[in-house]
């Protein structure tokens, strides 16, 4: 059988707190209703993190859900990529090693890698490219927490596109010559215009947290630049998606015309329904994540593990995972689900 990467294990962790769509409603002070949290951000309900969903936590309970559905043993892990959120337990501490230990992994090395929202596309191709050049990787563990919700203000109308943060862990095990789900080819672009455009306003070097900004600093994820941003964004998002999605596609010997699944991150409704317009695709060919909200980078697993779950997915479907991160960045990555062709 020709070299391949391919995907054999799915892993998710959800928290059992949610935050409804009243809930988000009463928190800006009625400014949003419920109905517009519901129809306009997309969601009736996201997961929040309980007393001991730390980030780097909730890539341990992802991980160990999903070696354990999949009967995986840790100890054949060779390479294990955090893609979890740099707002964790304890700052400087490598969370893929922290998870690594935590499971069990000891035969495996480990590192962390962030994009915002497109981290897990990027690291299942960094993961994929290092297996094919190296002999010695043979199995590779790609997981991450994510919980940035923490920073939203709803009072904060400049942050209402973020209203939708939740929280939750996700993994996926990739597997040298699997001889199935195999991963094609990514694409990814960034553009540095929006690189300041969005961030957390105190706690880094810049402004650090002291006397004065305590008491709004863990909760000042703001967008810098709001006109600019939007400008650059309806000049370049939309274009932008579509593009990776059809050169990842391509690239990996496939057109639009045969995608049979989308696994998207989750944004307003009508966005979504746009992308899949503009696709060709109709509503049974992705899921929308109107009761998880967006999960960061966490996302497309979830929307995997979903459409397999609900037979959306099924042997011989081409199947496109797409994001999109504040910085900004775009990724996205073909892969062709059931057994893999000689």
């Amino acid at each position: 059988m020709r070299k391949h990467v391919g995907i054999v294990g799915v892993g998710i962790y959800i928290p059992d707190k949610y935050m409804t769509a009243k809930d988000v409603s009463e928190a800006t002070g009625g400014v949003w209703t419920e109905d517009a949290v519901i129809k306009k951000l997309g969601f009736t309900k996201k997961p929040i993190p309980g007393e001991d969903d730390g980030t780097q936590e909730m890539g341990v309970k992802a991980a160990l859900n999903c070696l354990k559905e999949n009967n995986i043993d840790p100890m054949e892990i060779d390479l294990i990529i955090s893609i979890g959120e740099e707002w964790k337990e304890y700052p400087l501490t490598t969370s893929a090693i922290y998870i690594q230990e935590k499971i069990g992994a000891r035969n495996a090395y480990a590192f962390d890698l962030q994009q915002r929202c497109c981290t897990c596309i990027t690291a299942m191709k960094v993961a994929k490219d290092m297996m094919l050049s190296d002999d010695s990787i043979n199995t590779a563990l790609i997981v991450g927490g994510y919980r940035n919700g923490d920073f939203i203000d709803y009072k904060n109308s400049r942050v209402s596109f973020m209203y939708n943060l939740g929280a939750g862990g996700g993994a996926l095990v990739l597997k040298k010559n699997s001889g199935k789900n195999e991963l094609l080819e990514s694409a990814i672009m960034t553009d540095g215009s929006f690189a300041r455009d969005v961030g957390v306003r105190y706690g880094g070097t810049v402004n650090p947290i002291n006397r004065e900004n305590v008491d709004y600093a863990y909760k000042s994820l703001d967008v810098f630049d709001v006109e600019g941003m939007k400008q650059r964004l309806n000049e370049k998002s939309t274009p932008n998606f579509l593009k990776v999605i059809r050169d990842s596609l391509k690239k990996s010997g496939y057109s639009q015309e045969d995608l049979d699944y989308l696994a998207i991150l989750h944004f307003k409704y009508s966005a979504h329904l746009y992308m899949l317009n503009e696709l060709g695709l109709d509503e049974s060919k992705s899921v929308y994540l109107s009761e998880y909200g967006h999960i960061g980078q966490i996302d497309q697993i979830l929307s995997l593990k979903l459409g397999l779950e609900q037979g959306k997915i099924k042997d011989g479907d081409i199947v496109v995972m797409v994001g999109a991160g504040i910085g900004y960045a775009w990724a996205a990555n073909t892969i062709k689900w059931g057994k893999v062709e000689k």
